[in-house]
């Protein structure tokens, strides 16, 4: 799946995956040493997270019915926990540092395409 930032014209990324189920939304990026450049998670339905046993820091967007930013958060260390965004229905994970070379802040709108290979 792509990610775009189109209020900012800006990639955000270009293989990310969705999770839906309860059990791929608990396991986020458990058990993963990175999040490399390019890659994201979608957590569908969310509206808070937490980096317990995460090896690593991320950037999240919180995201609104209509995919506005609600919350854009830089920098989550391992061992944290967001807030609840009430607004929020879905999470973005993005590697750290995605927020600031995008640009992205709330009031974004974010699109998502899937990208099918031949």
């Amino acid at each position: 799946m792509f990610i775009k930032n189109e209020t900012k014209n800006a990639v955000l990324a270009d293989k990310a995956v969705i999770a839906k189920s309860l059990f791929e939304r608990i396991k986020g990026l458990l058990g993963e040493k990175e999040l490399e450049t390019g890659k994201a998670l979608v957590l569908d339905p969310c509206n808070s997270i937490h980096c317990f046993f995460m090896r690593f820091t991320i950037d999240a967007l919180f995201l609104t019915k209509d995919n506005r930013v609600v919350k854009a958060l830089s920098e989550i260390k391992p061992f944290q926990v967001s807030p609840i965004y009430w607004k929020a229905v879905k999470v973005i994970e993005l590697p750290a540092g995605t927020i600031k070379t995008t640009h992205t802040s709330e009031g974004d709108i974010i699109t998502f395409e899937n990208v099918q290979s031949d």
